[in-house]
């Protein structure tokens, strides 16, 4: 065999090995996506549960449930109107909602629709959430129609999060004067 067959030869089978190394990986790359109908229950406006499974909606972040806004010079329950908002949403007969990843509480993050729309930009669209990494250009329309959320001030769900006491005893104790 001359040097030159050799060279294609070794060429070929490293180019094959590295095809094969690439379909393994991609392989291990896949995840299953997980597809849920049914009837979904809002636990807050970002959160969902089906039986003993618990969703997020991917890209997105609504108002903590106890948090208030201002709009028009008066206060709002903003957090309790984005989760009346998710459930209006979620009622509709054909609402699947889907998604391949969990984040650190074990939650499905998930992709919602309904008659081919997609949920959770509905809600960022409606100034009832605001874009969490994804859905900027809705959030770009709520803010510019000052809709929802953007029609006064609020503070981002995230600081109130950060914001909040770590723990309820200290709250539950300041309500006693102890």
């Amino acid at each position: 065999m001359t040097r030159g067959w050799r060279v294609m030869r070794d060429g070929v089978t490293a180019l094959a090995l590295l095809a094969f190394l690439w379909l393994i990986a991609a392989k291990l790359n896949d995840k299953t996506e997980t597809v849920h109908s049914g009837r979904f229950h809002a636990a807050d406006g970002d959160s969902l549960n089906l039986g003993n499974e618990r969703m997020r909606l991917y890209g997105i972040d609504a108002p903590e449930l106890s948090q208030a806004c201002e709009r028009a010079g008066g206060v709002w329950t903003c957090g309790q109107e984005a989760k009346r908002a998710l459930q209006r949403l979620v009622g509709a007969a054909d609402t699947q909602c889907a998604g391949t990843e969990r984040d650190r509480f074990d939650r499905l993050l998930v992709i919602c629709r309904a008659g081919g729309v997609d949920l959770n930009a509905v809600m960022v669209r409606s100034g009832m959430a605001v874009s969490y990494g994804a859905y900027g250009d809705e959030e770009r329309q709520a803010r510019m129609e000052k809709v929802g959320l953007w029609a006064g001030t609020f503070e981002m769900p995230r600081s109130v999060r950060e914001h909040a006491p770590r723990s309820n005893v200290r709250g539950i104790a300041s309500l006693l004067g102890w």
